[in-house]
């Protein structure tokens, strides 16, 4: 649906109604916020902004500043802000009388949603699969497959990535990159722009894989058979880097030859986001497990993992959560899934995702700063560096981020030493609301390279 591009004009400052009944200004919130949250907050450091309306790309703050959407809920907002189809989901469920939380009950809303999502999923596995409905986040269904593939196999061992993020609770974590201590065996990843074993391109990844191969079978390799394997089809929080077809291919012989169950993380890259339907379709891989959460509930809390039947050997319980039953989350989620097929989003995320990813590369040849640029889709990462050394450039990379606020676009930090400056606008980006985009990008890189550090 197209979307005007949002002009810097002066806007009226809303009113924020207060606890108080009196109108809230935004610095007064700002300044609670800060007085009240956490240590651990993290977007709010960064984004000073107070959130009023939204609709698609666009954010409206309470000082009446617009601001273009290129974090996306962290790529949860798959239609962006409200879209019609979500809000007249959510309104027909609640128009209904139908009950909001269910525990694990079945509901038509839950059938419905459990419908539409195996008709998407890859046919070989939703032909044998099952679906365990988590809590609300991401991380929770992360963990629910690690019990899943420990229980299934008896084994305890993990493999996992360099760069990888899975989430922030205790499993999870350990399977992360930046984890300190746990029972994670950890792998390669490839990469072009700073591959493990200085090479790059096919051959960096046929290395990859031939490292992993060789630890799981070297009888003096100190890695007992791992109870699964856990990679994300394009690693996010890592930097945005694609994992090579091929390689991803070899991944999966490697596993299913030794019986190791594949866990797919979808969390991020699912539902169109990578220009294909679900990262591992670039592949042509079907994994034994995957994680979904952000846009399968179309804006709201819902968490699943799917996986063949034959690793379904929980007993009742074995893995719950209160707020499982998510009926606005399924609604909106439902209604998401059915938007982005019917209308060929994850296709359009391709092309339009290549035609951006193009034009940042011809940006860079002029910008040294600019290292890299890389992505898949509407995930699209450009890594700044020190042209003199090539480093990663954290503090500049803020600087972008800070001066594309000023500029009314949201934008956020990801790879190694937050020094990739990550893009992940809605799939329903239109053409000028992604040259917007791009100009503003374009403005902020100078701007912040002539900054003084």
């Amino acid at each position: 649906m197209p979307q005007e591009v949002p002009q810097e004009v002066p806007q009226p400052t809303p009113q924020v109604p207060s606890q108080t009944g009196r109108a809230a200004g935004p610095d007064g919130i700002l300044r609670r916020q800060a007085q009240r949250e956490s240590a651990a907050r993290t977007y709010a450091r960064s984004l000073p902004i107070v959130p009023v309306r939204a609709r698609g790309l666009t954010i409206e703050g309470a000082d009446g500043r617009r601001y273009l959407d290129c974090l996306s809920g962290a790529g949860t907002l798959a239609l962006g802000h409200n879209h019609p189809v979500v809000l007249e989901a959510v309104r027909g469920v609640l128009d209904s009388g139908a009950p909001l939380h269910v525990l694990d009950l079945a509901t038509p809303v839950k059938d419905a949603f459990t419908t539409e999502l195996f008709a998407n999923l890859p046919p070989a596995l939703a032909a044998d699969a099952r679906i365990q409905f988590c809590g609300p986040a991401g991380t929770d269904a992360v963990e629910a497959a690690l019990k899943l593939v420990r229980t299934a196999t008896g084994r305890s061992g993990l493999l996992a990535f360099t760069g990888a993020y899975h989430g922030m609770t205790a499993g999870a974590l350990e399977a992360s990159g930046g984890a300190a201590e746990g029972r994670v065996t950890r792998l390669p990843y490839p990469q072009d722009f700073r591959c493990p074993f200085g090479v790059g391109g096919p051959e960096g990844a046929e290395l990859a894989a031939r490292w992993t191969e060789n630890l799981l079978d070297d009888p003096k390799g100190g890695v007992p058979l791992p109870a699964g394997l856990i990679v994300e089809p394009v690693q996010g929080e890592g930097g945005v880097n694609p994992a090579p077809d091929a390689w991803l291919r070899r991944i999966r012989d490697i596993t299913a030859s030794r019986g190791i169950p594949l866990i797919a993380d979808e969390v991020q890259t699912g539902v169109g986001r990578t220009g294909a339907f679900w990262g591992v379709d670039h592949a042509g891989v079907v994994p034994d497990v995957m994680v979904l959460s952000k846009a399968i509930g179309g804006s709201l809390p819902l968490a699943v993992i799917v996986y063949r039947s034959g690793l379904d050997v929980w007993a009742p319980g074995a893995h719950a959560g209160t707020f499982r039953g998510n009926q606005l989350a399924m609604a909106a989620g439902t209604a998401t899934l059915a938007f982005v097929r019917e209308n060929r989003l994850a296709e359009r995320a391709a092309a339009l995702g290549d035609r951006m990813t193009a034009a940042l590369r011809g940006l860079a040849a002029g910008h040294p700063c600019i290292g890299d640029v890389r992505g898949r889709g509407l995930m699209i990462g450009l890594e700044l560096v020190d042209p003199d050394t090539g480093a990663a450039a954290p503090a500049l990379a803020a600087a972008v981020r800070q001066e594309c606020l000023e500029r009314g676009l949201i934008v956020e930090l990801g790879g190694r030493h937050s020094a990739v400056v990550r893009l992940l606008p809605p799939l329903t980006l239109t053409d000028e609301q992604a040259a917007a985009v791009l100009d503003r990008l374009a403005d902020a890189i100078p701007a912040a390279a002539r900054r003084p550090r």
